[in-house]
């Protein structure tokens, strides 16, 4: 089941008086990066969160947050620099007398400045919050894999009857084909006067002109090409693993084969379909880039 590269996923679970929240969002990149945000206490967590992630998710950038909260009364110390306030004072009164302001400096003046009041969490043992962690992170991530897989039902529907025209198109031309040939070889029989000079056949210039004849009209093996291509395409719409990258790969070849078909068929109707099933290509290349 092909899987989309965006999505987003939410997770909560409790533990110890914590409330832990994990939120993801996913968007396209071409490999797999994950940013994580989380509180500077639980730190010690990053490497087996990212782990976690990279565990799921195949493909994409994928942005963490993980949140925390206290469900009872905390048990924080707030700290007062006394220092720091005191020279916050004098600077204050300078400040007064230099400018000629009149008032009092009072404490809530000082209590708000940056630093006089420091909170310090108390120090408690991260392994006890790991398990809601990890739930959180689960549910988080079965949300956002759900969400991924079916944006890529929608993507794999419009895939498929790209695809499945493109190999209308590709048999259309090879009906074509031998059509064209026979035509090529008519023109060249309409111009074999050509290749007489002084009532002598010039068979240099015939033996070229065959040549260029055989390589301009076989397009057997493009189109041969361009339907084992369609084949695997399809196969990858019904693969579990993710196929993104070789889908990207296979629509490459794909194009190689159309533009060499439309070179070598030098035939208007040819040409008609080649524009038709490159329209079609250029869509579902759109698409593939938001595959997994």
């Amino acid at each position: 089941m092909l899987k989309s590269m965006t999505g987003y996923g939410r997770g909560e679970a409790s533990a110890q008086g914590r409330k832990f929240t994990v939120e993801l969002k996913a968007v396209n990149h071409r490999f797999n990066e994950v940013v994580l945000r989380l509180p500077r206490s639980l730190s010690s967590l990053e490497d087996r969160l990212r782990r976690k992630i990279l565990s799921r998710l195949a493909r994409g950038r994928i942005d963490c947050f993980l949140g925390m909260e206290c469900c009872e009364g905390r048990t924080d110390a707030v700290k007062v620099d006394k220092a720091l306030a005191e020279a916050y004072y004098k600077a204050m009164k300078e400040l007064q007398e230099s400018l000629g302001i009149e008032g009092k400096v009072k404490v809530k003046h000082l209590a708000a400045l940056p630093g006089v009041l420091v909170i310090e969490e108390t120090a408690e043992d991260v392994e006890k919050w790991w398990p809601a962690v990890q739930e959180a992170m689960d549910n988080a991530l079965e949300n956002l894999i759900q969400m991924r897989a079916e944006e890529g039902r929608q993507l794999a529907g419009d895939i498929l009857k790209r695809v499945q025209h493109v190999a209308l198109l590709n048999e259309r031309i090879k009906g074509r084909a031998p059509a064209v040939v026979e035509e090529h070889r008519e023109r060249l029989k309409a111009r074999l006067n050509d290749f007489f000079k002084n009532g002598i056949l010039d068979a240099d210039r015939l033996a070229a002109e065959a040549a260029l004849f055989a390589e301009r009209s076989n397009i057997n093996e493009e189109t041969v090409r361009l339907e084992s291509h369609v084949r695997q395409m399809l196969a990858c719409l019904g693969a579990d693993e993710p196929v993104g990258r070789k889908m990207e790969f296979l629509i490459q070849e794909m194009n190689r084969e159309i533009n060499t078909i439309a070179s070598k068929a030098n035939d208007l109707e040819i040409s008609r379909w080649v524009v038709e099933v490159k329209s079609e290509l250029e869509k579902i290349r759109e698409q593939v880039q938001n595959i997994e």
